[in-house]
């Protein structure tokens, strides 16, 4: 094995921050002026065009919803919702304890790395400036590539940016998007993150993978360990 593939949301960010999505849309949707629930609402019926890119940009992304809301934003109030949204992104994906420590342990012990996310535009947009960026050597967006786990292009894709066989791959989730059974599928061996320590995250991942691969670590932090087996066969 040459290569570790993650998922990003609850699996490089903290779990517990997951909790807290529906509350970081608070200051978008007083920005625009919709209540909470309605804003969330239609940000939720929206995620499967928002992460793979057919909303556009976080700009024109936000005044479709708003517009879907019964809302017509100005062009100041679009600049500021943008300004909102960001931050409450930024909030959700802060690093899990100890994930950016693991991450250059993991580079240092010469281990490609990449990474597979169902993301909106805003991560893709604040991407270099995030801790994660230099700690990566490939990054597959959804919202860029045009459609989402389990497509087996996405694994493709990651495989091939990190120039490693995706038999040579592990991938490491916490089992949202059916992400193992498609990397099962693309020739990878998967690992699922179960989280236990976190049960205020429990069932909020989406489209929950009703695969379990043999490979399981409760924390993120377990990893090494598990790769280190010389005889672990998916």
């Amino acid at each position: 094995m040459r290569a570790i593939i993650f998922d990003f949301f609850g699996t490089l960010t903290d779990p517990a921050a997951e909790a807290h999505r529906r509350a970081s849309f608070a200051g978008t949707a007083e920005v625009l002026g919709i209540p909470l629930d309605g804003f969330w609402a239609v940000m939720a019926e929206t995620f499967p065009e928002r992460i793979i890119g057919r909303l556009g940009d976080t700009r024109h992304t936000l005044l479709a919803v708003a517009r879907r809301c019964g809302v017509a934003p100005t062009d100041e109030q679009i600049d500021a919702a943008v300004a909102a949204q960001n931050r409450g992104a930024e909030q959700v994906r802060r690093p899990r304890p100890g994930a950016l420590d693991l991450l250059d342990q993991l580079r240092g012990e010469g281990w490609r790395l990449g990474l597979i996310s169902d993301c909106s535009s805003e991560l893709c947009e604040a991407w270099p400036t995030t801790p994660y960026a230099p700690r990566l050597d490939a990054v597959v967006f959804s919202w860029e590539e045009g459609h989402r786990k389990p497509d087996p292009r996405l694994y493709a894709t990651a495989a091939e940016r990190l120039g490693v066989p995706a038999s040579k791959c592990w991938f490491v989730g916490d089992g949202g998007s059916r992400e193992h059974d498609g990397a099962r599928r693309a020739g990878m061996r998967p690992v699922l993150v179960t989280n236990a320590a976190y049960p205020e995250a429990d069932g909020l991942r989406s489209d929950p993978d009703p695969y379990r691969p043999a490979a399981v670590v409760n924390d993120l932090l377990e990893l090494p360990n598990l790769i280190e087996l010389p005889n672990l066969i998916e």
